[in-house]
């Protein structure tokens, strides 16, 4: 089966910032489709790959040379693996500072970003691909059609171009991923514990991230278990969702949430295989608000969407799973893996709300399981199908 150039959300933020600075970063979890939109938004660049180890061997050893080849620019990928050439990239871009002259691709964010800050501060511009959301998912042939497979399958674009069994490749990849990319990582040393570090962590998905809890439920150090939810972090496994603040006189919690970027890498660590395990699960609710909150992740990193995302939690037990902050107003979105539309679903909303003051503007938005949408003043119910189209 060919390639498949589905067209990404990103494309547009990226050609717009390669008009803009020197060089352009590309960064983003392993597998996340870097190189293929690289090389469809800039055609005309010649492509480099720095995992093969002779280009970069080459690059290491002669990095003067090995840039002389590009003399109009180049997409370099994986250039993590070459860290000093971006001290000599960098005398290139000052001698001639033409726009998106460089494109370069990184999936071990941890030791990219401290090789950009040291050597491209202020001449390149980052962006971050992550996973496939909904709306890029349906731009495939035959993308999953149930909420079930849609939460197995996740987003990573080999799963839907090449129409591999999620689960088999998912495997691959934790495998690949612990193997290479974290033995990589200094602060990592028992790989076997790290990946069931990895494990308690999707446990915890769309909980309150509780480290101490979570350190000795793992039989590791509290600095340890911080040290590696870094290495999770910055590379785009998942991200902590801070708690709302604001001047309410409510007393609300300050511990982060726990989020996975893809809900099949979630499920597959989890040892969900199959969706009819996934209908039944203890953890299904959970994985739900996952993908939920993941999709306007990821509105946000490729659409450069002006929102800042948190959840709300009080000492009294009024919560909701995310608040979209937008200059303008709060929008209060729920997740409830329930198929059957009912009021009852706008519950927590509707009390939340009340700890606003009188007159802001609040929409509520509720995406749940099954296929009907309502509308009921200012709040929506919306379907799991449509979540992707939503604007408020």
């Amino acid at each position: 089966m060919g390639r498949m150039n589905v067209a990404r959300d990103l494309a547009p933020a990226l050609t717009r910032a390669a008009k803009q600075f020197p060089a352009v970063t590309l960064t983003g979890p392993r597998q996340s489709g870097k190189s293929t939109l690289c090389r469809i938004a800039f055609p005309d660049h010649p492509h480099v790959n720095l995992e093969s180890p002779d280009v970069r061997l080459f690059a290491r050893e002669d990095p003067r040379g090995f840039l002389r080849q590009y003399r109009d620019g180049a997409i370099l990928d994986e250039v993590q693996r070459a860290p000093d050439l971006l001290s000599y990239l960098q005398g290139l871009i000052d001698a001639d500072p033409e726009p998106g002259r460089w494109i370069l691709t990184g999936s071990q964010n941890f030791s990219l970003r401290a090789s950009i800050s040291q050597s491209l501060a202020g001449r390149t511009a980052v962006k971050h691909l992550l996973p496939l959301s909904r709306a890029e998912v349906l731009r495939f042939p035959r993308p999953p059609e149930t909420l079930e497979d849609t939460l197995l399958t996740g987003g990573y674009p080999r799963i839907l171009d090449q129409g591999f069994n999620p689960s088999e490749w998912l495997r691959d990849y934790v495998a690949t991923y612990v193997e290479r990319d974290v033995r990589a990582v200094k602060r990592v040393g028992d790989l076997t514990t790290f990946q069931r570090f990895l494990e308690l962590c999707a446990g915890r998905s769309a909980q309150l991230l509780n480290l101490s809890s979570l350190a000795t439920d793992c039989g590791v150090s509290q600095p340890t278990a911080k040290a590696w939810m870094s290495v999770l972090e910055t590379s785009f496994i998942l991200f902590p969702l801070r708690a709302f603040h604001a001047n309410t006189r409510k007393r609300l919690v300050k511990m982060p949430k726990l989020h996975f970027f893809d809900t099949g890498l979630l499920c597959w660590l989890l040892g969900i295989r199959e969706p009819e395990q996934l209908r039944a699960h203890p953890l299904r609710g959970p994985i739900f608000e996952t993908w939920v909150v993941s999709e306007i992740a990821k509105r946000c990193q490729h659409c450069d969407a002006p929102y800042r995302l948190s959840f709300y939690r009080d000492r009294d037990g009024a919560e909701i799973d995310l608040i979209a902050d937008r200059a303008s107003h709060l929008a209060l979105i729920e997740a409830k893996s329930a198929e059957t539309a009912s009021p009852v679903l706008w519950k927590g909303i509707r009390r939340v709300r009340r700890h606003f003051p009188t007159g802001s503007e609040l929409p509520g938005l509720t995406v749940y399981g099954g296929e009907d949408n309502w509308t009921i003043a200012d709040d929506r119910l919306i379907s799991w199908r449509e979540w992707h189209r939503t604007t408020w």
